[in-house]
């Protein structure tokens, strides 16, 4: 069936003539728009019949790092490859910078944070399913065994000494996962998670995979409050899913990466986590979660942490090339040694074609071990915020790659008590850089309009 304008009549239509013409006019906009909704039904199915990778029965858009959850209508900037029935989605993001960091503890440097990954399904059957994923990071080479410049940032070490004001650079192998899922019927189903190294069902979706930071270089100052477990070598996962809700559980090793990024670090299974997920619409993502992290820090091996985490993702598609994503988190970590802390963000993304705005708010309470200060102050416990906001616009859009020249400047808040360690000035940051990654993957839902008709011609 092909759409084509009708032809202007010559000549005036009678009465008898006008009532046919109308008659047609009905018939032909209701078989127009009964073939257009055919059109969307086909779309829909087709957005339905493209799975995560680790489990059959959700769909691709609901995935994030790890067994995480992001709302359904979260925008997927990445590219898919088919081999058969066989699918490999492929992500990333690099960001070319300048960045600069007053107080005493700041610096300024040009380097690149980054990440690729690739996500890999084959179905066995119509209701099973086995999952493969790949992450990787070049921040050993681009950022260096100390890391980039983040005032009040902290975790982790180099050189056997605990880093502070940075955020150390991610293992060159992020994940390297499997998964195994079963459809049980419509609603019920279930996966197994395999990671070495992988994510365990503790915290938010990763800063990186969270669409309302995925524009921002910097990682969250809570982000060893919240979602630091992300690279974990040695995590095993149980999920039981009915509808929108889902439960799971995990044992992992609990000492985050050693220094040397290359490697793969010993397996221990020495601490656990659970969590459950609700998507009640497909705009929005909930969780909590609590873990036992047995030590974490390898400058202190008798460490024992409890982490207890809540989040709301709340995405809002405005039309075709527009887009709103925000992020509430929250963290709490009681440790043996300093007892409770806790961490705080929100986060938010406006993405309008070629322009996308995003601010970050953060507040967390770190002691004065965490930020490495004398031993008068090691006890204390100091609450530093951040404020931040950026711009990114694209200068290559919607064709393959996306690449965005950005700028982004951050505020940073302490108490007067800090004075001695950071100076009397404001602390503050600010960044130039370039943001490169895939262009939107639209399913294909989102081809130009369709002209408008006026006639059908079969």
């Amino acid at each position: 069936m092909t759409l084509v304008p009708l032809k202007p009549k010559s000549k005036p239509s009678t009465s008898n003539e006008a009532d046919m013409h109308h008659h047609d006019h009905d018939m032909m906009n209701q078989e127009a728009h009964g073939t257009l909704a055919s059109h969307g039904m086909e779309h829909q199915e087709m957005k339905m019949s493209m799975q995560s990778s680790v489990n059959i029965a959700d769909p691709m858009s609901r995935e994030s790092s790890g067994t995480a959850w992001v709302p359904d209508s979260t925008p997927m900037y990445g590219k898919m490859f088919m081999f058969g029935d066989d699918m490999l989605m492929l992500h990333g993001a690099i960001f070319p910078r300048y960045t600069n960091v007053s107080t005493r503890r700041g610096d300024d440097r040009i380097d690149a944070p980054n990440w690729i990954m690739g996500m890999y399904s084959h179905p066995l059957g119509e209701s099973a399913q086995f999952g493969g994923r790949l992450m990787m990071s070049l921040d050993p080479l681009t950022e260096g065994g100390r890391g980039y410049p983040l005032l009040f940032q902290s975790g982790e070490s180099w050189h056997n000494q605990p880093l502070h004001d940075r955020q150390h650079p991610h293992d060159l192998f992020d994940e390297l996962s499997i998964s195994y899922s079963q459809k049980f019927d419509h609603d019920l189903s279930a996966y197994l998670y395999f990671g070495y190294p992988g994510e365990p069902a503790l915290g938010p979706p990763t800063f990186m995979h969270r669409l309302s930071a995925m524009d921002d270089p910097d990682a969250p100052l809570g982000h060893h409050w919240q979602d630091s477990t992300h690279v974990t070598f040695g995590v095993a996962t149980a999920g039981l899913q009915w509808r929108s809700v889902k439960v799971e559980g995990s044992i992992f090793t609990g000492r985050e990466p050693d220094e040397n990024r290359y490697d793969f670090d010993r397996p221990e299974f020495d601490s656990y986590s659970g969590r459950i997920s609700w998507n009640p619409t497909q705009n929005l993502a909930l969780q909590v979660s609590h873990g036992y992290i047995k030590s974490p820090e390898a400058l202190e091996p008798d460490l024992k942490r409890h982490r207890t985490t809540a989040s709301l993702i709340y995405n809002l598609p405005l039309g075709e090339d527009s887009n709103w994503s925000n992020s509430f988190v929250w963290g709490q970590n009681h440790d043996t040694s300093e007892g409770k802390t806790q961490s705080f963000l929100i986060e938010s993304n406006y993405q309008r074609g070629r322009s996308t705005v995003y601010a970050r708010w953060e507040r967390v309470e770190k002691s004065g071990h965490e930020l490495v200060l004398n031993p008068a102050d090691e006890l204390r416990v100091f609450p530093v915020s951040g404020y931040t906001i950026g711009y990114v616009h694209d200068l290559s859009h919607g064709n393959g790659v996306d690449v965005g020249l950005g700028a982004q400047f951050t505020v940073n808040d302490r108490p007067d008590s800090l004075d001695r360690y950071y100076g009397n000035d404001l602390g503050y940051a600010f960044q130039f850089f370039l943001r490169v990654r895939p262009s939107l993957h639209s399913h294909g839902l989102h081809g130009p309009p369709e002209h408008a008709v006026t006639g059908i011609q079969k």
